[in-house]
């Protein structure tokens, strides 16, 4: 898949390796040649530009690209502008980097669901989304475990816990299932996770729920291609 990060501090030049390292073809921009310079073999494509300026962005394959993560931090006008910027040239889908809540105010007032939170760890666990479009959310427990949360694989919907034989079958452990609950917020309507509390060997998988693993990545990554 491709992917555009525009703005390559901490954060943004953290996800850019990420990605890259898992597989995916990315394009890091930034104004500053020193940090394009110092990442040009650690990602795919670097590229200097001033993300604010509509023309310099519009020279970038965005119709191509399957996501562009806007990651500035520092400087939270350039990161609405950018992000203005982005919306005007019509790109799908746009992911923006929150460091304030008024930022995350005029980020969601301009129809920007998708925002994560300025750490490393965000970071890697956005790659991680970004590379498999089942996997929701996820951390790392240790260098070896993980913390997966997935949508129920099609061919496990109508089975329960016991039915499925996950544990067995993959060597991990369902610690929960989460349902959406629909919410009306400010006119808007959004979408509550609800924990269905510690999974039992009756608990019936639905097609819309959400699988909450443990287990190693190798292990979890199987289960979700086999089971689709």
């Amino acid at each position: 898949m491709k992917y555009i990060v525009l703005g390559l501090g901490h954060f943004g030049r953290s996800l850019g390796i990420y990605l890259t390292e898992l597989g995916h073809e990315v394009i890091g921009a930034d104004r500053s040649i020193q940090i394009v310079e110092q990442l040009k073999d650690k990602i795919t494509h670097t590229v200097c530009l001033d993300t604010t300026d509509r023309e310099a962005v519009s020279s970038l394959p965005i119709k191509d690209s399957d996501a562009v993560i806007v990651a500035i931090g520092e400087d939270e006008g350039a990161s609405l502008l950018t992000t203005a910027v982005l919306k005007q040239l019509g790109v799908n889908r746009i992911i923006g980097r929150v460091v304030s809540d008024l930022q995350k105010t005029v980020m969601e007032a301009m129809q920007i669901d998708e925002y994560i939170m300025p750490e490393e760890e965000a970071a890697e666990r956005l790659a991680m989304r970004l590379d498999n479009i089942d996997i929701v959310d996820s951390f790392k427990v240790s260098d070896r475990y993980s913390i997966i949360e997935t949508r129920v694989p099609a061919k496990y919907v109508g089975k329960t816990l016991r039915e499925a034989d996950l544990t067995n079958q993959y060597k991990v452990i369902v610690l929960t299932t989460v349902r959406f609950a629909d919410q009306y917020k400010k006119g808007r309507l959004i979408q509550n996770k609800e924990a269905s509390g510690i999974a039992k060997s009756d608990t019936l998988l639905n097609e819309n729920d959400l699988l909450v693993l443990f287990g190693e990545l190798s292990d979890i990554k199987k289960l979700i291609e086999k089971g689709n």
